[in-house]
């Protein structure tokens, strides 16, 4: 490699990796509080917060390489343009061809990685990721026992503890109702105690100690009462029914599988559900191969403007033809449409436009193919600047200056 590409390559790195990390937790923050309130209140560990975030994570790389790539290239070269640099290479005869090499190298390597992920990582986490919420709806996961608060413990246990230590190994002031299969009613206040395992996996045993237990039943003329410094309370789990298959939707197929379902699926339905969804993930990894020549275009300013008018316009044509394709998808799943048709006419209207923007920039002489944008937004803020209270005033201590 030559030095002229190790440098645009180093440009390139530095805005790209920041990208995709601050894309990354912006998307983990949106998601991570409503995460925390979702386990919450099911009343799972908090631990499982970050293992439903794992799995979420490759759905937003699915998302975040793209802009992360374009962004990348795009300040790249801005920054090439800005400081003039981008003239000098010019003027020693490079081409934007040969300087679009590195560009089209990430391209390539950051299409593979991006279609490993939305093919078969995305797919077997996404699944995992909707059998935690499972888990934690149904209480597989455990329900956590908050102190100073009533927890039901299955649908005959109700128990209150005041004070945990040692994180939760040791209870103290301890209140449990149990309602027996048998129509019993045991209430039993205890000073302390802890859970132990058994050889049962589906039963585990409350030692208590140095408490009363209260025994009721229907044929008794007044409930038995008993003193004890020693009690143990056994415990049955509750019984849980088995997640779904992977597969119950689309999202969890991998690229291999939605290519077979979309041939031998039962219903014609179930075909073009499939088949949407296998061109929406190959066209979003397509898109990526237009992305150096969008950079390009959208990073080189008009001579004499430093506006960063074509970071703004590149971030809004990204996610625009992200959200076209979305809605292309879903309209093909309905078979009012082809699927083939719904996903790849848009990419050909996409690709057109950026092959257009990059032809005017590298190959009309004077060429901008955002300059009449620039221009309008320049005349804009000249607008809003004469009308803002002080502006004509600070404008001319400036000028003074």
């Amino acid at each position: 490699m030559k030095s002229i590409d190790r440098y645009m390559a180093r440009l390139i790195a530095l805005p790209l990796i920041s990208t995709l990390v601050i894309a990354a937790m912006l998307l983990v923050l949106d998601r991570m509080l409503r995460l925390f309130d979702f386990v919450a209140t099911q009343g799972g560990p908090i631990s499982v917060v970050w293992k439903m975030l794992a799995n979420l994570l490759p759905e937003y790389l699915g998302l975040g390489i793209p802009i992360g790539l374009l962004l990348g290239i795009l300040l790249a070269f801005r920054r090439l343009a800005t400081s003039s640099e981008l003239d000098v290479m010019r003027g020693v005869g490079m081409s934007y061809g040969r300087l679009l090499r590195v560009p089209f190298m990430y391209a390539a390597v950051l299409a593979a990685l991006n279609i490993a992920i939305v093919g078969y990582v995305q797919p077997k986490a996404r699944y995992a990721y909707e059998q935690l919420r499972f888990d934690l709806r149904t209480g597989a996961l455990g329900a956590s026992i908050k102190v100073g608060e009533f927890t039901h413990l299955g649908d005959r246990m109700t128990l209150r503890i005041e004070r945990s230590r040692e994180k939760g190994r040791k209870l103290s002031g301890i209140f449990v109702e149990v309602n027996t299969p048998k129509g019993d009613k045991l209430a039993v206040t205890a000073d302390s105690g802890q859970f132990l395992a058994t050889d049962d996996p589906n039963v585990i045993i409350f030692r208590l100690t140095n408490g009363t237990l209260v025994h009721d039943r229907a044929g008794f003329r007044v409930p038995r009462v008993l003193t004890f410094s020693a009690h143990d309370l056994p415990i049955d789990l509750p019984k849980f029914e088995s997640f779904r298959v992977r597969g119950g939707r689309n999202l969890e197929y991998t690229l291999p599988e939605l290519a077979v379902l979309g041939k031998t699926a039962g219903s014609e339905q179930a075909r073009d559900s499939s088949r949407a969804e296998f061109h929406f993930r190959l066209a979003e990894v397509a898109s990526m191969f237009l992305m150096p020549l969008l950079g390009v275009a959208l990073g080189v300013p008009p001579k004499r403007s430093t506006s960063a008018l074509g970071v703004f316009l590149s971030i809004v044509m990204i996610v625009t033809y992200h959200k076209v394709n979305q809605y292309a998808a879903a309209f093909g799943e309905l078979g009012r449409v082809d699927p083939f048709i719904a996903l790849w006419v848009p990419f050909a209207i996409f690709a057109g436009l950026v092959f257009w923007m990059f032809y005017t920039l590298a190959y009309v002489p004077g060429g901008q193919p955002i300059g009449a944008l620039e221009r309008v937004s320049g005349k804009a803020v000249a607008a809003i600047m004469r009308y803002l209270p002080g502006a004509r005033r600070k404008r001319a201590e400036f000028v003074a200056a």
